[in-house]
């Protein structure tokens, strides 16, 4: 079977989906438009990790164990943050680049 034949459940933690909101209602008072479209780019992104999650680089940080997150780069602007584990994808964090570190769900 090759990578490309295998298919990963893909979960996104309740804080992390609460933050994708928390953009798209942001920008939603500027742009019902534009935030549409962002809501459907990160989605769209996120669905793609079903395949080939490995794909993206690891997201390596001081504070993080090494080697245990990868990236995603979403909308131009937007990191999603996800580990992988057997044949299971969790997204731990999406963040706006933006940010400082500090804002990070997983930064403690």
């Amino acid at each position: 079977m090759d990578d490309e034949d295998i298919t990963y459940e893909v979960e996104i933690d309740p804080a992390a989906n609460d933050q994708m909101y928390e953009h798209f209602s942001f920008l939603a008072r500027v742009s019902e438009t534009a935030a549409q479209k962002l809501l459907d780019g990160l989605i769209a992104d996120i669905l793609s990790l079903e395949r080939l999650p490995y794909r993206n680089s690891v997201y390596d940080r001081p504070y993080l164990p090494k080697g245990k997150y990868r990236q995603m780069i979403s909308c131009g602007r937007y990191r999603i943050v996800y580990q992988i584990d057997g044949l299971h994808v969790y997204i731990d964090d999406i963040q706006d680049c933006r940010q400082d570190d500090n804002k990070s769900l997983l930064y403690k």
